[in-house]
């Protein structure tokens, strides 16, 4: 028996043409061009001003550095001597005390905030899960002038008694670790600053570290798990290859973050600007608690430009971060290719 075809090739093609118009449904019309038009220029224009802008603080700092750029040149990076009576400016200082406190803050916040976002997507109960992730991303909000004046009154002595003291104690005479360990246990300094600066970041890179471990694909992490792995493998050997970028770019949200902090450090590093020994317990100074502490006072000359040079230092040691990371994402996809 043959089948009976529709007179249309769509049965409602009738109905819809015998229908009230006002019952049809609204006809989709294609935006306009200048509407896309105005979209891309927008779009190429915030591009450029972000470069602009980027250009403008760079050639300012260059233009207010000149004069301590002329007399001192690179050599400016290894002077240790800073002293306004004197007219004589060095900024190993500084920058020895801004890479070690932010190199001791990424020594504890990284493997802390690991543990932290590893157990929020992997090992909390659900209970907990949204509780702890929130009060984590509180610690975000304090004012960095309170983590500082909190180290100063509470932790600083705290560190004092239970820590240097001990730590003196037990290495007094070991080669390195007894000047590693040396210098006045009163609480403040490289140490101290390292401390509080990780205290600080743990909240950044934990909340990015979360974030990027929930977008793994639940499928690809039951597999490993049906083929019996524990949750470090998976964790290790699936989660942590798929999420690198996403971690990698945490890590330097907080070392930016420690990098350019000002107020809390300032409170607890000690503000010395010599470099007696390679104690950790030293009191030292940072690029950006230098500028906080002198550049309101300093007269236009020498000590400004120095300031300013010491700002385009800190400028540089970023940029050079950021360059690296991108170095260490690329040679990661690099091995990726070759392993495949």
């Amino acid at each position: 028996m043959a089948a009976t075809l529709p007179a249309t090739p769509y049965p409602d093609q009738d109905k819809m043409e015998r229908s009230d118009p006002q019952d049809r449904p609204p006809v989709v019309r294609k935006a306009a061009p200048w509407a896309d038009t105005v979209f891309s220029v927008l779009a190429h224009a915030a591009a450029i001003l972000t470069l602009g802008l980027l250009v403008g603080i760079i050639v300012s700092l260059i233009i207010g550095a000149g004069p301590a750029i002329q007399e001192y040149g690179l050599s400016f990076l290894w002077r240790s001597e800073w002293d306004p009576v004197q007219n004589q400016y060095g900024g190993l200082v500084m920058i020895y005390g801004t890479v070690m406190t932010s190199f001791i803050a990424l020594l504890i916040g990284v493997p802390v905030s690991f543990g932290i976002a590893l157990f929020l997507t992997e090992l909390s109960p659900g209970w907990l899960k949204r509780p702890l992730g929130v009060a984590i991303e509180l610690l975000a909000a304090v004012p960095s002038i309170v983590y500082g004046m909190w180290g100063l009154l509470v932790f600083a002595p705290i560190l004092s008694t239970y820590v240097q003291q001990p730590l003196q104690g037990a290495f007094d005479g070991v080669p390195v670790l007894g000047t590693l360990f040396s210098g006045p246990p009163v609480g403040i300094g490289i140490l101290s600053a390292g401390i509080i600066l990780a205290i600080m970041i743990i909240p950044f890179i934990a909340s990015v570290m979360r974030d990027v471990f929930e977008v793994t694909p639940p499928m690809l992490k039951e597999s490993a798990y049906g083929l019996g792995s524990t949750t470090w493998e998976v964790v290790s050997k699936v989660v942590l290859p798929y999420t690198k970028t996403g971690v990698i770019g945490g890590i330097m949200l907080g070392l930016g973050r420690a990098l350019g902090e000002t107020m809390a450090v300032t409170f607890v590093i000690g503000n010395f600007n010599q470099l007696n020994s390679l104690s950790l317990f030293e009191a030292a100074n940072s690029i950006t608690s230098a500028l906080a502490n002198e550049f309101a006072e300093a007269g236009e000359g020498l000590h400004q430009a120095s300031l300013i040079y010491l700002g385009l230092v800190l400028f540089f040691i970023t940029f050079v971060v950021l360059a690296c990371s991108k170095l260490l994402l690329a040679q990661l996809k690099k091995g990726e290719g070759s392993r495949s």
